[in-house]
């Protein structure tokens, strides 16, 4: 009867990388100089990006999550309405206009000319 392999005991479940999720490691050079935090609200946006692809333009101007940073503190990604960029509300700012409930960074709104109604 042949001998089969044996099994060795250790980590190497562990260290087989899953290839759906993106570590960021090619990116990280960039990251270095930013806080944690910071540089995590970096990196989901780049993920946001990958998985919505095209769908991009449909959903423009739509938040895509609400965080809870801390008891006073609520983070929010959206898309520009104006630009299509994925921002957070603590990076790029964010403003909702009152008619229309469109969402737009801090940067578009002022190009635009809408002012934040939160006071």
């Amino acid at each position: 009867m042949p001998k089969t392999k044996k099994k060795i005991a250790g980590r190497q479940a562990k260290d087989r990388a899953h290839e759906y999720i993106d570590d960021g490691s090619h990116d990280e050079i960039d990251d270095e100089d930013l806080p944690s935090d910071e540089a995590g609200r970096r990196k989901i946006k780049r993920n946001y990006e990958e998985l919505l692809g095209i769908r991009i333009e449909k959903l423009k101007g739509r938040v895509l999550n609400r965080e809870k940073i801390n008891k006073s503190i609520d983070g929010l990604y959206f898309i520009c309405f104006e630009c299509k960029k994925i921002c957070h509300n603590l990076d790029e700012g964010w403003v909702e206009e009152p008619t229309t409930q469109h969402n737009f960074c801090s940067a578009c709104a002022k190009t635009k000319g809408i002012r934040s109604t939160a006071a």
